[in-house]
């Protein structure tokens, strides 16, 4: 269920970013302001809103508690990143790829902005940080086998590799030093410890790269912040100027 909706809000983001390219092709210029593609854009702006409450949410602590003793993070986060995500791709076919105004324009693009932020935090962050986790137990692993290695010249025996979750996880160190020895009951000796000296080599020269491209990334959250509420202020006057000069099919 999880992977369906990294799935589904993968190709909504997707969507997001590619469908305003579609001016190039397509314009609806009444669109916006017909019943029906006024109720999009309702629609796609109280689902906005809904995900922009997020920030205050998280950022005010005392609001935070009151709200989580009703609902919790995970819902809260659920709420936020599907209204995030949904919300915007109503906007965009709202719009009907009709970019004739400055406001339009910098909302339609401030709206992909938050969406790709958010994206990239939300989930890329997430999997970095898993890929990093994986890798460190990996690490533990291969370094207790190095520690073994050096009582003295027995071969390494699969009962001595650490249990992860109640499982043994011998076939995975002998898949991360080398993979052919998978099949074998135990490490043999002779290059056992040089083939372990490399998988630690290169296990920790992944983490840290893995860490630096976390780092670099989480750079995103900062940005989805101010774009979220720049896209707040333009939403609100948007609605206002939709109100100040009336809807079409009132």
């Amino acid at each position: 269920m999880r992977d369906r909706g990294a799935m589904l809000t993968g190709a909504l983001v997707v969507f997001v970013i590619l469908f305003p390219i579609g001016f190039l092709l397509h314009a609806a210029p009444r669109f916006p302001g017909s019943m029906t593609g006024s109720l999009i854009g309702i629609s796609g702006a109280v689902l906005m809103l809904i995900a922009l409450l997020y920030v205050p949410l998280k950022r005010f602590p005392r609001l935070h508690e009151m709200v989580t003793r009703r609902v919790s993070d995970r819902t809260l986060l659920t709420v936020h990143v599907y209204a995030g995500v949904l919300g915007p791709t109503l906007g965009v076919v709202h719009a009907a790829h009709k970019y004739d105004s400055p406001l339009g324009v910098t909302l339609t693009g401030v709206m992909v902005l938050v969406v790709i932020s958010g994206y990239v935090g939300r989930f890329l962050l997430a999997q970095i940080a898993r890929a990093v986790r994986g890798r460190k137990g990996d690490l533990a692993l291969l370094r207790t086998a190095f520690a073994e290695t050096g009582t003295g010249d027995a071969p390494l025996p699969v009962t001595n590799v650490p249990r992860e979750g109640g499982v043994n996880a011998s076939a995975r160190l002998l898949a991360l030093v080398e993979p052919t020895a998978a099949l074998s009951p135990i490490v043999h000796p002779g290059k056992q410890r040089l083939r372990l000296v490399g998988a630690i080599a290169d296990t920790e020269y992944a983490i840290r790269s893995e860490e630096a491209a976390n780092r670099s990334l989480g750079a995103s959250l900062v940005a989805h912040i101010i774009f979220a509420i720049l896209l707040a202020a333009l939403l609100i006057l948007h609605i206002w100027s939709g109100l100040y000069y009336g809807l079409r099919w009132l």
